[in-house]
């Protein structure tokens, strides 16, 4: 089988971390997010993986390769020479994804859930139609566009963008099963899946919804990547919380969903939890208070200091006694001073904070 990641180009949403490196491969739970849907694809079969990319792919080609060999599958860069949309790169890869009869998937690279491929595989080939979009449902459909289906059936009948009166609680959830019969309605041009595609096929009969269980979260913003992170942590400690530090054993106070790399070292009387993960070689120092937060690798936090709804990036320091809060974002390189408070800054990559920012804004 065959699947397309939608990968895009630059990553704005997500700077200051994108600055240093491609978007799919910044961690998501210790590991890069386009890894999390790799293996969720190769646990269904899927041999052939094409990403999508309007830049330079060269850093994501010599990381990825290891991937190739330890799944044993195929990585393609689809590289477009303008922005295609969310259809264009589809035709672009058409000689992949309609080399044989097999459904394909398409996915955002943003996307984090618990990736029911085999399900939605099984419900495609029974309705036999040209597609199938992954749906999940929200509690205020009017800031979306909905998916309306036929009375008692799956199958989709119409769109609505952000409705002033309820039409349903369904929304894309930006993931795709489709047979190679779709490739012929796309042109190689600037083209929206959603606008033009999606609703051509809903009128031809020929586009279904399978119902997501459980969390969805797109990503690729730093606020709604620590709110995925929570989701995820929740979910693996229904599903697999032998992978969560064990509140029995851990040398801190763990106040629950912790996610700390081997090789991490953590001083004592800190108190770290809920929904935090902490990544390779980070050291804590002691009395630390970490809460709802991302530390990435290599990074210090100094004794006494204090980081709750913020991510902090590779290989940056977090001084004593000092508080990070309020979606506040540490680029590549990043020195906090000791006693110093940063409120909802984004900080790009290799500054030092002297000075306390209260306000949210970007410091260069």
């Amino acid at each position: 089988m065959k699947a397309l990641i939608l990968v895009g180009g630059f990553g704005t949403r997500l700077r200051p971390l994108t600055l240093s490196i491609p978007k799919p491969l910044v961690e998501f739970a210790n590991k890069p997010m386009i890894l999390h849907q790799i293996e969720a694809l190769v646990k269904v079969g899927v041999t052939d993986v094409v990403l999508a990319v309007n830049y330079k792919p060269e850093v994501m080609a010599s990381v990825l390769k290891k991937y190739e060999e330890k799944f044993g599958i195929t990585i393609t860069f689809s590289v477009e020479e303008e922005p295609l949309g969310t259809a264009g790169p589809l035709a672009l890869a058409a000689h992949i994804l309609g080399k044989d009869n097999d459904p394909f998937f398409v996915l955002n690279a943003d996307v984090t859930c618990d990736y029911p491929f085999k399900q939605m595989l099984e419900f495609h080939n029974a309705h036999g139609a040209e597609g199938t979009i992954l749906a999940t449902k929200v509690e205020e459909p009017s800031k979306y566009g909905v998916i309306v289906t036929e009375e008692n059936s799956p199958k989709i009948k119409c769109f609505v963008e952000k409705p002033i009166e309820f039409v349903g609680n369904r929304i894309n959830a930006g993931i795709y099963l489709f047979n190679p019969a779709i490739l012929s309605r796309i042109q190689l041009r600037p083209t929206s899946i959603e606008k033009e595609i999606f609703p051509e096929m809903a009128d031809d009969e020929q586009l279904y919804t399978f119902d997501l269980e459980g969390y969805w979260m797109d990503v690729g913003q730093p606020k709604d990547f620590i709110a995925g992170t929570c989701l995820y942590l929740s979910n693996l400690a229904k599903t697999q919380p032998e992978l969560l530090t064990n509140p029995a054993t851990s040398s801190f106070v763990n106040g629950g969903n912790v996610l700390v790399h081997p090789t991490a070292k953590i001083g004592s009387g800190c108190k770290i939890g809920p929904n935090v993960t902490i990544g390779p070689n980070v050291v804590i120092g002691d009395g630390v208070r970490l809460s709802k937060c991302v530390i990435m690798e290599d990074v210090v936090v100094k004794s006494f200091a204090f980081v709750r709804n913020s991510i902090v990036g590779w290989h940056s320091t977090v001084g004593s006694w000092s508080r990070l809060d309020g979606i506040t974002v540490l680029g590549d390189d990043v020195h906090i001073n000791d006693e110093i408070y940063v409120n909802g800054a984004s900080v790009l990559p290799h500054k030092s904070i002297s000075a306390n920012v209260t306000e949210p804004r970007i410091v260069m």
